[in-house]
C-alpha cells in the first residue's frame, strides 16, 4: 500500500508538470486497481457488476477534470477513493431513480448558477486535434454522458475498444491542457 502511495503520488506530481507518460500510466494503474473495487461496491448496492467500467470510467474522468485539487504535500490514495466512493454512489442513485420535486415549488429558495468560465472554444479546438474514433468517443462519453454500451453500440465499437479510445483521448487531452495552461 505505500509502495502504490508513493509511486502514484510522484506520478501525479510529474502529471501536474506536464509529464504525460507518468499520466498515463496512472490512469492505467487507477483503473486496474479500481476494477474489483467497484464491481464490490455495485454488488453490495445489488447492482450488477458488469457496469463497474461505467464508474471506472467517470472515475478517471473525475480525476482528470479535479487533478488541480490535489494537493501535492498530501496523500494521493485518500484523494482518489473520495473520488471513487463519490462516483460509485452517484451511479448508484442514477441506476435507483431519483425522487422528482416540481420545480416551481423550490424555485424560490434556489441560487442563481455561478457562471463557469467558457473553456469550449479550447476544448472543441483540442477535441479536432484527436483522430476522429478517439474524438467521438470521448464526446460520447465525457460530453454527452452516454454509457460504454451506448457508445459501443452507437459506433459500433466492442467495449475494449471504447476503453482504449477514450484512456487515449483523454491523455491526448491532458497533454493539450497542459500545453495551453
Amino acid at each position: 500500500m505505500h509502495e502504490r502511495e508513493t509511486r502514484w503520488s510522484a506520478d501525479m506530481r510529474a502529471a501536474q508538470q506536464g509529464c504525460a507518460e507518468s499520466y498515463v500510466r496512472l490512469l492505467n494503474e487507477v483503473a486496474t486497481s479500481l476494477r474489483q473495487v467497484a464491481a464490490a461496491d455495485l454488488k453490495r448496492f445489488g447492482l450488477q457488476a458488469s457496469d463497474a467500467e461505467d464508474v471506472i470510467q467517470e472515475t478517471l474522468l473525475a480525476v482528470h477534470l479535479k487533478r488541480h485539487t490535489w494537493q501535492d504535500d498530501r496523500p494521493f490514495l485518500p484523494w482518489l477513493r473520495a473520488i471513487a466512493r463519490h462516483k460509485a454512489v452517484d451511479f448508484v442513485r442514477r441506476r435507483r431513480g431519483n425522487i422528482e420535486v416540481p420545480v416551481d415549488q423550490v424555485a424560490d429558495t434556489l441560487a442563481a448558477p455561478p457562471t463557469a468560465p467558457d473553456l469550449s472554444a479550447p476544448l472543441e479546438r483540442f477535441l479536432d486535434e484527436l483522430p476522429q474514433r478517439q474524438r467521438q468517443v470521448v464526446e460520447s462519453l465525457a460530453v454527452n454522458g452516454a454509457s460504454v454500451r451506448e457508445t459501443a453500440h452507437k459506433l459500433n465499437m466492442t467495449h475494449g475498444a471504447v476503453y482504449v479510445a477514450f484512456h487515449r483521448g483523454l491523455a491526448a487531452l491532458a497533454v493539450k491542457f497542459g500545453e495551453w495552461s
